[in-house]
């Protein structure tokens, strides 16, 4: 890491610690979700009800339930009926992918730009990974969904910071390089903050780096590395010259020379559930 990156790190630290800077914060109703489900008591009824304090995430829950993405036979009408039909632990990672677009809300319209361009890339990584999910054994497609939505949560308090240093934040080169430098060491302060598991703040940590390996079977990294670069999200400077040296693809048993995302049927797949996340 050069020392500029080093300094503005620090700086944004030293920001957090001192609460001139907010790390951005599930919304109320999502962490209570979370909570309850970590509860082997709580029933269907008790997370629907909880989900009904935000009538905006509960429509948006049963508009997802209704979608392609999940097929269900007869129509879904309320929270209790999405809640039983889809699962409890489905349920909440899902509540937290449809919260996250309420992270995105920039404060300034200067930042907004910013902000939406993040929020487009998570979405479409998202949904690449949540598909390759479905072709992995034991890879769980909600949990590889919210992967990908987090993967770069962490530029979002550096445009922020960013935003009160002209010089930076007028440079898209040198913005663009603050961000993709230290993205992984903030979103995973900002997933540590947040309770999360090991596995999505290692996301989070290693999305970006291409050298990244592990012992043992396919992972959420391996997923959102491979999205990355078959999405065509990696600007070329950042981009591994030789794909098939990035364990990612070895650990998900794919070629890195077949871009299996042009696949028609996986396309649809895609769309569908890019759509889900912009309902």
């Amino acid at each position: 890491m050069n020392e500029k990156a080093e300094q503005f790190y620090q700086h944004l630290k030293q920001a957090v610690e001192s609460d001139q800077l907010v790390l951005p914060t599930l919304p109320e109703v999502a962490l209570k979700i979370r909570e309850a489900v970590e509860s082997e008591n709580t029933s269907a009824q008790q997370i629907a009800d909880t989900l009904s304090q935000d009538a905006s995430l509960s429509a948006r829950l049963i508009q997802v339930a209704n979608s392609p993405l999940y097929r269900t036979r007869n129509p879904i009408e309320d929270l209790q009926m999405a809640v039983t039909r889809l699962g409890i632990r489905m349920v909440r990672d899902l509540v937290i992918s449809l919260a996250m677009k309420q992270i995105y809300q920039a404060t300034s319209d200067v930042l907004d730009h910013h902000f939406r361009n993040a929020w487009n890339t998570a979405v479409e990584v998202a949904a690449i990974c949540r598909m390759f999910a479905t072709t992995v054994p034991g890879m769980n497609a909600e949990q590889a969904l919210l992967a990908g939505l987090i993967h770069n949560i962490g530029a979002l308090p550096i445009l922020v910071m960013a935003e009160d240093d002209d010089d930076l934040f007028n440079n898209s080169d040198a913005l663009e390089e603050m961000i993709w430098t230290l993205q992984g060491r903030v979103g995973a302060m900002i997933l540590k903050n947040w309770n999360f598991a090991e596995p999505l703040v290692e996301v989070a940590t290693h999305a970006h780096d291409f050298s990244y390996d592990h012992t043992g079977g396919p992972g959420l990294v391996d997923l959102v590395q491979t999205s990355l670069l078959q999405g065509h999200h990696v600007p070329d400077q950042y981009s591994p010259a030789d794909w098939s040296q990035v364990a990612a693809f070895s650990k998900l048993g794919m070629d890195s020379d077949v871009n299996i995302i042009e696949i028609e049927e996986n396309q649809e797949i895609i769309e569908n559930t890019k759509q889900s996340l912009l309902i």
